[in-house]
């Protein structure tokens, strides 16, 4: 059983089981919020499953891509949680999750997912269909394109405004039932440098 945590475009939240799908979630759109609802987020998920952190086997979390910002608050706290809990965490791609869905919803052939990167900037990343364990196969890595230019899907293109917390929390639960863990990196997909960069700081004279 995962608490799943991600915060590549709003805020999502849930808790998932293997065999069971996902116990609970919640949500909100909202893209300015990550740091004020998330708290609450992860207290009501596991209020409403009915499970405490001791039951928890990891903390899966979405790693982009997003923007800087929001997406380090919630990768944050799925580490801060994992730590306080004594457990790993699974870092999965958070358009895997979206695709994951659509796969697990009926669809098939190439799909691309997009959401929104800012400066008007989308990130992509293209997929076909699932591999044997149930994963979406990435064909493609995240990558950022102009808004208004992204190349034209061979498939499907799935505009995302969200990412769920729940298929996200599955798509890790699927790697570990395939021992395929890690299934991403352990670095947040900025795709781009932070708007806000340290000083470089005033010359001391002496």
């Amino acid at each position: 059983m995962l608490l799943a945590i991600d915060t590549s475009t709003g805020t999502s939240v849930a808790v998932v089981d293997r065999d069971g799908g996902i116990l609970a979630e919640v949500g909100t759109d909202d893209t300015m919020r990550h740091a004020e609802v998330i708290g609450d987020g992860i207290r009501d998920v596991l209020d409403r499953a009915g499970v405490t952190p001791a039951d928890l086997s990891g903390v899966a979390a979405g790693m982009g891509p997003g923007p800087f910002t929001g997406l380090r608050v919630g990768i944050a706290a799925a580490r801060a949680f994992a730590l306080g809990i004594g457990r790993p965490v699974v870092p999965v791609v958070s358009h895997d999750a979206v695709a994951l869905a659509w796969y697990a919803a009926g669809g098939a052939g190439p799909l691309q997912v997009v959401t929104d990167a800012r400066r008007r900037e989308s990130a992509v990343t293209e997929y076909d269909g699932l591999d044997a364990d149930g994963l979406p196969v990435r064909v493609r890595p995240p990558r950022l394109e102009p808004r208004d230019a992204v190349p034209e899907a061979a498939g499907v293109r799935l505009d995302a405004d969200t990412v769920s917390a729940g298929s996200l929390g599955m798509v890790a639960e699927l790697a570990h039932a395939a021992r395929r863990l890690p299934v991403a990196d352990d670095e947040a997909l900025y795709l781009r440098a932070p708007d806000v960069t340290p000083s470089a700081g005033k010359r001391v004279l002496r």
